[in-house]
């Protein structure tokens, strides 16, 4: 299926390189092969650092300006606190990453094995000054918050979920509920906030709560990022989905969660699953192999999920790369990066930001 006029709103760079490419051209192929009018590459923690990973997705955009990019924070201090090393706290970090030219926030601290670790409060002081300084400036947050609701279940969690820590059911983590009414107290607060909550908010099987958040609030949207298991809702429920994205067309977003270093024909197919299952009436094999019908939802419906709500929420095009700020921002964060994560910096900042490969 063609689909120039689809924007992959939700894509990862974990590694600096696989068989095919390196980090700095890794989702070209896909780009091209997939006919995508754009892309927007978050941020994510590794190893609880962030600034490497910012640096990294500035520089993919001063590769390739046809690209969106949203960045992280580094919290330093864990659990979560206000009492941030100078120059350090969230706020000026956020300011630092606007400055460069990034287009939004990646906020993954509403997952619960992120929460637990920054004190399992998403409404701390110190994150709801940064929602405060977010929602004042209008700017668009890909906001994680809870995790599939079998995750809290031992008998329904997958053995790959279990592998990768995302087991939350020993009591050490706040239940499904009470990091999903967190999320409700935040909204309260910031009843502005330009979010838009990956993964259906992981509702699949309660759209009404969906429904209530686009009802009280203007700006929040969901993204149809796989997890799988929102998928069987949305065929258990054909019928009702297919009103569902007609009537609310204007606040859903595509995104594969096509992560760097996965090969490019894993995000291809993702993003052909996601586009003929809002825009055909196909039979198809979805995330887990089991069938997906897709909804046959054309006009301005389509569109709007297509590239329209993400060019609303964050602009026609990507901001341009402020390399004196980014240049700014990698001399003061530079002593915090490991060896290794300097050594394969040098040559792409010298390329690309000091413009000499020597």
């Amino acid at each position: 299926m063609r689909n120039e006029n689809l924007i992959d709103t939700h894509m990862h760079i974990e590694e600096w390189v696989n068989d095919e490419c390196e980090f700095i051209d890794c989702f070209e192929k896909h780009r091209e092969e997939s006919d995508l009018r754009s892309l927007n590459i978050c941020t994510v923690p590794t190893k609880q650092r962030n600034f490497c990973n910012n640096i990294m997705c500035a520089l993919y955009k001063l590769a390739h300006p046809n690209t969106y990019i949203h960045g992280g924070f580094d919290h330093m201090i864990y659990p979560i606190t206000e009492n941030m090393p100078e120059g350090m706290d969230l706020v000026t970090q956020y300011r630092e990453l606007m400055e460069i030219g990034f287009d939004g926030i990646k906020l993954i601290e509403g997952k619960p094995i992120v929460l637990k670790t920054l004190g399992n409060d998403l409404n701390h002081p110190a994150l709801d000054k940064l929602y405060s300084e977010m929602e004042k400036d209008g700017t668009h947050i890909v906001f994680h918050i809870n995790d599939p609701v079998d995750c809290w279940d031992i008998t329904k969690t997958s053995q790959e979920f279990i592998d990768k820590g995302w087991f939350y059911g020993d009591g050490t983590y706040l239940t499904y509920e009470e990091t999903y009414n967190q999320a409700l107290k935040l909204f309260e607060n910031h009843p502005n906030l330009k979010a838009t909550l990956a993964h259906f908010f992981f509702c699949g099987d309660m759209p009404e709560r969906v429904i209530e958040l686009f009802e009280k609030y203007p700006n929040i949207c969901v993204d149809l990022t796989p997890g799988c298991e929102m998928y069987h809702s949305f065929e258990r429920m054909h019928d009702y989905y297919r009103e569902f994205f007609k009537k609310y067309s204007n606040r859903v977003l595509l995104g594969t969660d096509g992560t760097f270093p996965w090969a490019t024909k894993s995000h291809v197919w993702c993003i052909d699953i996601l586009s003929r299952f809002i825009a055909t009436n196909d039979k198809m094999m979805a995330f887990d192999d089991s069938i997906l019908t897709g909804l046959g939802i054309g006009g301005e419906a389509k569109e709007n999920m297509f590239y329209k709500n993400y060019e609303r929420r964050v602009g026609s095009t990507p901001k341009p790369i402020n390399k004196e700020a980014l240049k700014d921002y990698i001399h003061k964060h530079w002593h915090l990066l490991s060896k290794d994560e300097q050594d394969h910096l040098v040559p792409y900042v010298k390329k690309y930001v000091v413009g000499s490969e020597n």
